[in-house]
């Protein structure tokens, strides 16, 4: 996600270092209690052509496997409300993490417009307005971008420039490209093995990724989508002081690392969670 190019490149630096000592210093914990990989020769790569495919357990109609009947409106509901091949979950309970697959089987390739309807969902959630609030105003406290000026003007420019690079770096990584180019914009969670093969495993998939018939291919949608979303924000709204190739390249570094932090969370954030809702469950007994 494009979320911090709004802010001074100190603080960008700042709060990137901090963000990957605290992910690294946390999931590492949580990394250890993951069952070890089954012995039965499967791929480590959870993106391998060839998942294995789950076999559904048997239910007479109406009546899911474990003998409960299902609620037909719940069941509908369920359907309409995301795209199939795609999630509700979200990364610490806020931020949407639709595009996360845990324990993937083989799953059918979205669909073009499948792929800007979940980018739209993710883009104009209603947590984005409160998030990019708080960094418009961290951005005109700290004077960044100071061509903006102050006053409620400048802010008004430092939140529309950070939901305009956002979105714009959104649709073209997970909609734009991936539709052009018949690739998967999806995160299949590994779920196995250790802290690192898991995390190493996270980082190559932005460089590494699925294409909609299921083999593996460089991840030009991530690589190049961002480079443009980062010229095109650089170079049309941006203050013109801070146009020029320096700051676009900067921008784009500032980037990748961002989202390269952001795939390692949504490696260990199934993890995370099932820990959480465990202490609670003793907490609450």
């Amino acid at each position: 996600m494009h979320y911090f190019s709004i802010l001074p490149l100190a603080a960008q630096s700042t709060m990137f270092c901090a963000l990957f000592v605290g992910v690294c210093c946390g999931i590492s914990g949580v990394a250890q209690e993951t069952p070890a990989p089954p012995q039965s020769g499967e791929p480590a790569d959870a993106r391998s052509l060839s998942p294995p495919v789950a076999v559904p357990a048997t239910a007479s109609p109406g009546v899911t496997p474990n003998g409960k009947p299902v609620d037909p409106a719940s069941e509908t509901k369920a359907k309409l409300a995301q795209p199939q091949g795609t999630s509700n979950d979200r990364l610490f309970f806020v931020l949407p993490n639709f595009l996360t697959l845990e324990d993937a089987g083989k799953v059918a390739p979205l669909t073009a417009a499948e792929k800007y309807k979940v980018v739209a969902r993710s883009s104009f959630d209603y947590v984005q307005y409160f998030w990019f609030g708080a960094l418009a105003g961290i951005s005109q406290a700290q004077n960044g971008e100071a061509g903006y000026g102050q006053g409620m003007e400048g802010y008004a420019k430092r939140f529309g420039a950070a939901y305009g690079d956002s979105t714009i770096e959104n649709f073209l990584t997970g909609a734009i490209l991936p539709s052009a180019l018949h690739q998967d914009p999806r995160y299949y969670q590994l779920g196995k093995g250790s802290f690192w093969h898991r995390t190493g495993y996270a980082v190559s998939r932005i460089f590494i990724t699925r294409t909609d018939a299921g083999v593996n291919q460089f991840n030009y949608s991530e690589v190049f989508g961002s480079a443009a979303a980062a010229g095109i924000s650089t170079y049309s709204y941006h203050p013109r002081g801070d146009r020029n190739l320096t700051n676009a390249a900067g921008v784009w570094g500032t980037q990748i690392g961002l989202d390269t932090l952001t795939t390692v969370l949504h490696e260990f954030w199934p993890d995370i969670r099932r820990k959480l809702r465990r202490s609670n469950s003793t907490a609450t007994h």
